[in-house]
């Protein structure tokens, strides 16, 4: 794991860079991967920097946008089975070639693994133009949560073989960092995550949306965000409700997010509340207008929803991994337990969701700790990592042969 530091004198000469990046996906697409290269992108594009988008087409209409700083660039795709509203982009490499021949990045970065991402690194190498990625999702943890679970090994073979055909690969936390350096991975450097405080803050709390939930005035809010997918647990989440609703009969469920196991917890749970999808100013109200935020999803990189939970003022409890690894202290600022103890989950839900004060003091400890959390400082870190990359492939001996040698194929 490589230190990411700059001296002021390197700073005071940062280069402006034309940056291509390849994503299949993006924003009005919602998950944590798309708003999380939103915030980047708009970062670099701040700092001085051109952002060559590269990313399927979204919709039929979908048109490629141009604006100060960034260019898009639109590839074929095909619907991602089982995940509505995503795109796999299909291999480019002719098309990416030809591309960046007539007009050179300084530097190609690639965001998601898919078949476009996988000919983006392959086009870039051939051109000899420095490429750098991202590991966003554990691909091959999800492998088992839809039967698939004998793709796991193959999966991660290849996740590796990607990453180690370019010359960083970035990570949000530091343990993940050392679980891919131990798998094989050959240069990994970590980049967290930031929150906006300023969308998702305490002061959004409405009194009405509790009302509309069907909680009682001194009730419990009980919320979840994200996909309603089995790679997230809800089935824990649930459980845990039911044994803190069996203490509290004024505890009420709230669902924030869609996908295909909607219809099953409506069946299991006649009860809970579904917000459906909801976006902006719309969810950081949904945030702060709850009590208690369950996530015991094992299988983030990261987790943005821990961090929009917090700062929310919202009291959180999730596996001691990935985001809240990072950020929560046990019973200091919200709540953890130990990866895969059920028991232990249900238990602390249970506490939490009774103990009153002790959960609005979580709460405010959560908010003081997300306000240090600024998308600035990583966006910063994001952008002298790239400047170091392209540095570090001007001064590489040009004949050298290495990662940055063409390969044939797609």
């Amino acid at each position: 794991m490589r230190t990411l530091d700059y001296t002021t004198e390197e700073l005071c000469q940062a280069p402006r860079l034309r940056i291509a990046l390849v994503t299949e996906t993006w924003p009005p697409e919602v998950n944590g991967v798309a708003m999380t290269l939103r915030r980047m992108v708009d970062g670099l594009i701040r700092r001085g920097h051109a952002v060559q988008l590269i990313r399927p087409r979204q919709t039929a209409t979908d048109r490629a946008g141009c604006s100060d700083g960034l260019e898009e660039v639109l590839a074929r795709g095909l619907k991602l089975p089982r995940y509505d509203g995503l795109k796999l982009g299909l291999p480019a490499r002719v098309r990416l070639v030809r591309e960046w021949s007539r007009q050179r990045p300084d530097l190609v970065h690639v965001a998601t693994e898919g078949p476009l991402g996988w000919t983006a690194v392959t086009a870039a190498n051939k051109l000899r133009i420095p490429v750098t990625s991202d590991f966003h999702t554990n691909f091959d943890h999800y492998s088992g949560h839809y039967g698939l679970g004998w793709l796991r090994q193959p999966v991660a073979a290849y996740l590796r073989r990607f990453h180690n055909r370019t010359a960083a690969t970035y990570v949000p936390t530091a343990e993940l960092a050392t679980s891919l350096g131990a798998q094989g991975y050959a240069s990994v450097e970590v980049i967290s995550r930031g929150v906006d405080t300023a969308l998702y803050a305490p002061a959004r709390r409405s009194e009405a949306l509790r009302r509309e939930w069907g909680v009682a005035d001194g009730g419990l809010a009980v919320i979840s965000v994200g996909r309603l997918a089995p790679e997230k647990n809800l089935g824990l989440t649930l459980r845990a409700f039911d044994a803190i609703q069996r203490q509290r009969s004024d505890a009420r469920m709230i669902v924030v997010g869609d996908g295909p196991l909607r219809e099953s917890i409506a069946r299991s749970h006649p009860g809970v509340v579904f917000a459906g999808m909801r976006h902006g100013e719309d969810l950081a109200a949904h945030y702060a207008s709850a009590d208690l935020f369950l996530f015991p999803s094992l299988t983030e990189t990261f987790g943005n929803v821990t961090l929009e939970a917090m700062a929310s003022g919202v009291c959180t409890l999730a596996y001691d991994y990935a985001a809240a690894a990072e950020v929560i202290r046990d019973l200091g600022n919200g709540a953890v337990v130990p990866c895969g103890d059920e028991h232990g989950f249900i238990e602390r839900a249970v506490q939490l969701g009774v103990a009153d004060a002790l959960r609005s003091e979580l709460g405010r400890a959560a908010r003081h700790t997300a306000e240090a959390i600024d998308w600035e400082r990583v966006n910063d870190r994001f952008a002298e990592a790239l400047v170091r990359a392209w540095r570090g492939s001007r001064q590489a001996p040009a004949a050298a042969p290495g990662r940055y040698a063409p390969e044939a194929g797609n």
